[in-house]
């Protein structure tokens, strides 16, 4: 039969999708941890011009961005502080 559809495949049902508070307090959970990474960092890390960016991302940035964008903003920080952390662990 030409319009029949095939029948369906035995993949494993779609997992459900989080909804919005859960995804809000995931990605807040995220932000406190990065956050807490960022100031162990301590005094000499303070002084580099990348720990007042990573920090606006994850304070002013993340708070003004939608939701589905914070967690690009995460994402983009937690690279700024890996880079600093190679930065203070190589000086």
């Amino acid at each position: 039969m030409p319009n029949r559809r095939p029948p369906a495949s035995d993949k494993s049902a779609p997992r459900p999708r989080a909804n919005f508070r859960q995804r809000y307090d995931d990605l807040e959970q995220r932000r406190t941890a990065l956050v807490e990474r960022l100031t162990a960092l301590g005094e000499k890390a303070r002084r580099q011009a990348g720990y007042r960016h990573a920090l606006k991302l994850l304070n002013d940035t993340f708070r003004k961005s939608s939701l589905a964008q914070r967690l690009a903003v995460l994402q983009a920080a937690a690279w700024l502080i890996d880079v600093l952390e190679k930065l203070i662990s190589s000086s």
